[in-house]
């Protein structure tokens, strides 16, 4: 552009500055009391790698594989699911790209298929954090008791194990309220050093005095819970959604956090596979599953226990974090009471929110003592993560079409996910009903109803509140300069933007909105 132009361009843009009216009363970002734009792309990256429990994973996933399947079929299997991850995450970025929501999938089904899919994938992502923040939460206190108990310290009964689990949960909720910031950087801290270990200790030769890990097990199913396994192992890339109105950068930060986490934490999980079809990582396994019994050394083992107590329980922190968000989000929409969107004053946390989440996450990891109900649970929990994960990529394709932006290869990458997810949801559903096992199945039912069930409620008794689903975070009026956009009311009669640039005498004061839509 010549000087010339520049000079008109900022001449008109004062002269829009000056004519523009003010609004009656400013626009705001129906999220701004978490505190807009303070999350850095590491943190946000720190969040949604933490989730998935990397460290952990890579020693759970090669015993699940070694116990299921043989060790080139896992390999090729958890392979295929970090492609299978990598192009749900590609349909996520579709929204990602355009508009920043704490209500993360729910609030992008909504986008694409309306309220009725947008509930039944709030009910899925929900019982998604919430169960797998309780398994994390069991398994990390179980792994602390591990350690304490090679120490000498004396945790057996009830009640210890009652105590630890509550100190535990104590001290995630006074790193998930006193900031989002805080909280990102503290479980960056704790993952990375228990992922330097993990990795550390597979490169390791194994002993020579250790017990042969435990053979491969011809279950019925095996490559379909080694699917499964690495599926819920890479579930969590998404969290980084959640905190899109808190993100410095939130469409670009986002979108690469989403895509970036499970090229990282896939290539990891791949990794491990590898150590465990080489052999490499015998020694892991051997000290993961018999301790000082395997021969190796009690530092060995209590270092090994350490690290993956820090895995889970950063990761059982990240979760309760993401679903945190998703509550607000829904308490701001009047789906939920108003309890829900109190927020802290100092550290713009929504504590009410923590508060109840970690409640009940602590007391649900300190009642999964029988196997067969953390069997139930995981298996719930895994179905409602490819439910929402399905709902996404269908929501994708809708919403490109919508727009008219759809490509060729988006929409390609959408139906293959899609089809992918079914085929993964209903094996799981009749490998259990073979099985003589109807309880999960009944649970997965149950809870794909709700959705529905809670939008005829509404329908019924609240219409109004179906008209607030889908909030996101929008321009406010001191984002830009006065007259750089139009701001008309909203159908609940909230100003907000609905023009980029406003003629000269006919612009409000304003901003632009992170909806490109």
């Amino acid at each position: 552009m010549t000087s010339e132009g520049t000079m008109s361009a900022l001449s008109d843009a004062i002269t829009r500055s000056f004519s523009a009216e003010e609004l009656d009363r400013p626009a705001m970002s129906p999220l701004r009391a978490l505190g807009r734009r303070r999350l850095s792309g590491v943190e946000v990256l720190a969040q949604s790698v933490a989730t998935t429990a990397p460290a952990a994973s890579m020693v759970v996933l090669p015993m699940t594989m070694l116990r299921n399947a043989s060790p080139l079929v896992g390999l090729l299997t958890i392979i295929g699911a970090t492609i299978l991850i990598s192009l749900i995450a590609l349909c996520v970025t579709q929204f990602t790209r355009r508009q920043a929501a704490a209500g993360g999938l729910y609030s992008f089904v909504f986008q694409g298929l309306g309220t009725r899919a947008a509930l039944t994938t709030g009910v899925a992502v929900l019982v998604k954090y919430l169960g797998s923040a309780t398994l994390t939460l069991y398994s990390g206190s179980a792994a602390l008791t591990a350690v304490l108990r090679e120490v000498g310290v004396d945790v057996d009964g009830p009640l210890a194990t009652l105590a630890v689990h509550a100190a535990v949960a104590a001290a995630a909720l006074a790193v998930l309220v006193r900031g989002a910031r805080f909280a990102a950087l503290a479980i960056l801290a704790v993952e990375a050093g228990s992922l330097l270990f993990i990795l550390a200790l597979t490169l390791m030769p194994a002993a020579e005095a250790v017990t042969p890990p435990a053979e491969p097990v011809t279950a019925p199913h095996g490559v379909l819970y080694v699917a499964l396994g690495a599926v819920f192992a890479l579930a969590g890339f998404e969290s980084a959604t959640f905190f899109g109105p808190e993100a410095k950068r939130p469409l670009v930060t986002i979108t690469r956090t989403v895509l970036l986490t499970p090229m990282i934490c896939g290539g990891l999980f791949v990794f491990a596979a590898w150590a465990a079809w080489t052999g490499r990582s015998t020694t892991i396994v051997d000290v993961y599953l018999h301790g000082t019994a395997s021969g190796a050394p009690t530092l060995l083992v209590v270092a090994l226990n350490l690290g993956l107590a820090c895995s889970w329980l950063a990761s059982a922190t990240a979760s309760s974090h993401a679903a945190s968000r998703l509550v607000y989000s829904m308490g701001v929409e009047r789906l939920l009471p108003p309890f829900f969107t109190a927020v802290h004053r100092r550290f713009r946390t929504p504590y009410a929110a923590l508060l109840v989440i970690v409640l009940l996450v602590a007391v649900a990891s300190a009642l999964l003592v029988p196997s067969p109900v953390r069997d139930t649970l995981r298996d719930v929990v895994r179905a409602m993560v490819v439910a929402a994960y399905v709902l996404v990529a269908v929501a994708s394709i809708r919403f490109l079409r919508r727009i008219r932006e759809q490509t060729r290869g988006v929409l390609l990458a959408a139906f293959a996910a899609s089809l992918a997810g079914i085929a993964l949801l209903g094996y799981l559903v009749v490998a259990r009903v073979v099985d003589a096992d109807i309880g999960a199945p009944a649970v997965i039912a149950a809870l794909l109803s709700a959705g529905l069930l809670w939008h005829r409620r509404l329908l019924r008794r609240r219409p109004g509140d179906l008209d607030r689903v889908g909030a996101f975070d929008h321009a406010e009026s001191d984002d830009v300069l006065p007259g750089a956009g139009v701001f008309a009311p909203d159908a609940h009669g909230n100003p907000v933007l609905v023009a980029g640039r406003a003629p000269p005498g006919r612009g409000h004061r304003g901003g632009s909105s992170t909806d490109a839509s």
